[in-house]
C-alpha cells in the first residue's frame, strides 16, 4: 500500500527514525503489562491511536479490530451480541489493549477447557523493523502451508514487531454456568480434577487455595443443572461471578505483593505443568488452576529452586512480580528454540528496535 492512515504513518515514521538513530521502541498501550515479561526498554512507543473495530461478523463468529482498542470496548462490542473472548484474557487494570491482550497472550480460568489465545488468532497485520506492514492469515480458520506467523505473534511480548490490527475468533456466551465448592486438601484436589476430566463433566475452569477448591461447570442448561457432583456446595451467581474475574484479573488476596512483601523476598511465580504432574513442595503459598495444570507461588525460594522443581515434574516457571528480574522472567529455552527465534526476530526487526530483551535477553 502506497499510503496509510494518518495514525499508523506516524508510528511508521517514528520506527524509520528509531531505526536511523539505532534506538529502541518500547510498544505499549494501556501499560497495564508492565510488571510482567522483562523489564521494558527504549522510548515509548503509543499504539492507542491505532484503535476501533474494523469489522464484526458476529454469524461467521470472527471480529477484526485495531490493536489500540481498549479491550474493555471490544467485550462491550461483543456481550451486545452475546458473545465472547472465551479464552477469558486477563484484564489486570481498566485500560489494557486489544494489542496488549495478544502480544502478552495471556489466558484466564477457562483456558483449560476453551484453549489459548493463539488458537483464536486468524489473521494479524504487524508493522516490522523494516517500516512495512505485513499481513498474515485472513478471517477464517483454515489449514496454510508455511508458519503459521499470525499465531506466533500471540505470546511474542512485541519482539517482531507492533501490533496493528487482528482478526479473533469469537464464540456465544455459554447459555448456563454453576459453580460448586468443595472441601479438599491439595492431593485430594488434584486427584478429584483428573477423575473429572476423563468422565463427561462439563468442566469449564477450577481453583485450588486453601483446602478450598471451585470448579465453574458451563454449556446448555440441562446438562449444567443436571449434573451432580457430590460433596459440593452451591455457589450463588453473584458471589461466582466475583470469584472468577477476581481470578481472571488477579484481584484476588493471594495475588496481592505489597511493596514490604516484595522487600521481603517474594515473588509470584507461574508454574505450567501437565495437569496430572504430582504435588509440587516449595516454601510459602500455592494457588492452583486449570485442572491442575497452572499453579501460582508466592514464594521466596531462588529462580534456581523454583524453576528445577517445574522442571522436575515436566513443565516451566515464569516469574512474575518480583523487585529483580535479573534471573530473567521467562525459563531459559534450548540453544536450538533460540536459533529459531533470533532468525525470526531477525527476519521482521533486522535491527533490533522492537522491544529488546522483553521476552528473553538475547532478542
Amino acid at each position: 500500500m502506497d499510503t496509510y492512515p494518518p495514525a499508523l504513518q506516524r508510528l511508521t515514521d517514528r520506527v524509520a527514525a528509531a531505526r536511523s538513530d539505532n534506538s529502541a521502541l518500547d510498544i505499549r498501550g494501556g501499560g497495564t503489562k508492565s510488571f510482567y515479561a522483562n523489564p521494558p526498554r527504549g522510548a515509548l512507543l503509543d499504539i492507542r491511536e491505532l484503535a476501533g473495530i474494523s469489522s464484526y461478523e458476529p454469524t461467521e463468529l470472527v471480529v477484526t479490530v485495531l490493536a489500540g482498542t481498549p479491550l474493555a470496548e471490544l467485550e462491550a462490542a461483543l456481550a451486545e451480541r452475546g458473545q465472547c473472548l472465551p479464552f477469558e484474557p486477563p484484564r489486570f487494570a481498566a485500560n489494557g489493549t486489544v494489542g496488549g491482550m495478544v502480544a502478552a497472550g495471556l489466558a484466564g480460568p477457562a483456558r483449560a477447557s476453551v484453549g489459548p489465545l493463539r488458537d483464536f488468532v486468524l489473521g494479524a497485520s504487524i508493522l516490522g523493523g523494516s517500516g512495512e506492514v505485513l499481513t498474515f492469515g485472513g478471517q477464517v480458520m483454515k489449514n496454510v502451508a508455511g508458519y503459521d506467523v499470525a499465531r506466533v505473534i500471540a505470546g511474542s511480548w512485541g519482539v517482531l514487531g507492533v501490533l496493528c490490527e487482528v482478526s479473533l475468533k469469537v464464540l456465544p456466551i455459554q447459555p448456563a454456568f454453576r459453580t460448586l465448592c468443595f472441601e479438599l486438601d491439595e492431593a485430594a484436589a488434584l486427584s478429584q480434577l483428573n477423575r473429572w476430566a476423563g468422565k463427561s463433566v462439563p468442566l469449564h475452569a477450577s481453583s485450588w487455595h486453601r483446602g478450598q477448591l471451585y470448579v465453574r461447570l458451563a454449556g446448555a442448561s440441562s446438562v449444567v443443572n443436571g449434573v451432580t457432583l457430590s460433596g459440593g456446595r452451591e455457589v450463588s451467581p453473584q458471589a461466582a461471578q466475583v470469584w472468577w474475574a477476581d481470578i481472571r484479573d488477579h484481584r484476588h488476596t493471594f495475588f496481592e505483593l505489597t511493596q514490604v512483601k516484595l522487600r521481603a523476598g517474594d515473588c509470584l511465580w507461574r508454574l505450567a505443568v501437565p495437569d496430572t504432574a504430582p504435588r509440587i513442595s516449595l516454601p510459602g503459598e500455592q494457588f492452583i488452576e486449570w485442572g491442575g495444570g497452572q499453579r501460582w507461588w508466592r514464594s521466596a525460594a531462588s529462580a534456581i529452586e523454583v524453576r528445577a522443581a517445574a522442571t522436575a515434574v515436566g513443565g516451566h516457571a515464569t516469574l512474575v512480580r518480583t523487585l529483580d528480574k535479573s534471573p530473567g522472567a521467562f525459563s531459559p529455552v534450548s540453544s536450538v528454540s533460540m536459533r529459531i527465534q533470533e532468525r525470526l526476530k531477525r527476519s521482521f526487526d533486522p535491527e533490533g528496535v522492537f522491544n529488546p530483551g522483553r521476552l528473553y535477553p538475547e532478542l
